[in-house]
């Protein structure tokens, strides 16, 4: 507890993005959020005022951030789950738990889990062998998907494998791999979800998601021309699916819209890319609702703040980010109702190192604004 203010301390083991926009949604509480990271450069650490350097997989750093702080939660899903469960078994308060966790580390565990609940999701095998993978392909058709079970993110550890020959490759790499189905996609979709510890829920708008090289870089809330009962059954699934796994804390539930309807394709038990949209786009954003719910605080309201709202992903440029105040100069004249936040990374090309969010009535207009500021920041052309 803050002795200061009388107000409970959130630690956040992470100093990415995340925790940088969890750190400002944690000043309107009455908070400066505290951050384990591993670098001062990284973007919550130039900024929040409470910081400890550390590594997320040293218990003894772990142990040591934990002191004064009322509960500890995560940017980003890497923390041993035996470091999280050594915590607890301290006295400390973690949220997510490390039960609830271990399904967004391991694909192949949330797989199995997901099926036990008859979550609709793509047919899916382990795999150990370029003999297991052809099996699987024989039964599904190739090209056939492979995951990394652990540590993938933003298209990293995802393969489509179009042959026995790059199966065979992918496997020689000693990577622990499961396959899925390559689904006929309509689209991706997305829902965010919090649940507080007594159970309290709250689910957001499903946003529309687009990828690009494995990267998203658009997200359209509410996903445009998605029938209500069929947003009502994604918003429901991604509720049962919190309260089977016992998040608290948000949870990104991303799935596949196809023909015959949802299926599953991820899990994420922490603010996603997928709800940036929120900070402008709904009357409460992701970040102050995670804080929310870790506190066990009463969830906050979940209603859009316009009609549309798009979000796009700000991707470094080949310049290396040398004339982006020059570009922030001209998009702010150019389009006075683009929100930016920038992550105070370094700018290499490809890297996402900000979003652009814009609000309107006409979806046509919103998203072409928001591509264009995206695109200027990045490149410097309209």
């Amino acid at each position: 507890m803050d002795t200061r203010t009388g107000l409970p301390v959130v630690g956040m083991v992470g100093g990415g993005q995340l925790a940088r926009m969890t750190h400002q949604a944690a000043i309107a509480l009455g908070q400066s959020l505290k951050v384990l990271a591993a670098s001062p450069e990284d973007g919550a650490a130039r900024v929040a005022a409470d910081v400890e350097i550390g590594a997320h997989t040293d218990l003894a750093a772990l142990r040591t951030f934990a002191k004064g702080c009322d509960v500890v939660t995560f940017d980003h899903e890497h923390v041993p789950g035996e470091h999280i469960r050594a915590l607890a078994a301290e006295g400390i308060t973690v949220y997510p738990p490390a039960d609830a966790l271990h399904f967004a580390q391991d694909k192949q565990a949330m797989r199995e889990r997901l099926a036990d609940l008859g979550a609709p999701a793509p047919r899916w095998a382990p795999v150990h062998t370029a003999a297991d993978v052809a099996a699987f392909a024989a039964e599904v058709g190739w090209p056939v998907v492979a995951k990394a079970t652990r540590g993938g993110y933003d298209g990293k550890g995802v393969w489509v494998l179009p042959d026995a020959a790059a199966a065979g490759a992918l496997v020689a790499t000693g990577t622990a791999l499961i396959v899925e189905e390559r689904m006929p996609l309509r689209r991706e979709l997305a829902v965010m979800v919090a649940r507080s510890p007594h159970g309290q829920v709250a689910a957001y708008p499903v946003v529309e998601t687009v990828q690009r090289d494995g990267v998203c870089v658009e997200v359209v809330a509410p996903a445009p021309d998605l029938p209500q009962e069929r947003a009502v059954a994604a918003q429901r699934l991604a509720i049962d699916v919190a309260g089977a796994l016992g998040v608290v804390g948000v949870l990104a539930v991303e799935l596949f819209e196809t023909a015959d309807g949802l299926y599953v394709n991820e899990l994420a038990m922490r603010p996603h890319n997928s709800g940036h949209w929120s900070i402008e786009g709904s009357r409460t954003s992701q970040f102050e609702q995670h804080l929310r719910a870790v506190l066990d605080y009463p969830m906050g309201d979940t209603a859009l703040t316009a009609p549309v709202v798009v979000m796009a992903n700000v991707l470094g440029g080949p310049d290396g980010g040398r004339s982006i105040d020059e570009r922030l100069h001209h998009l702010f004249a150019a389009d006075p109702g683009a929100k930016v936040h920038l992550y105070g990374k370094g700018v290499r090309p490809g890297r996402k190192i900000g979003h652009v969010t814009v609000l309107g009535d006409d979806l046509a207009t919103v998203r072409a604004r928001a591509a264009r500021a995206a695109r200027w920041l990045q490149e410097g052309t309209a």
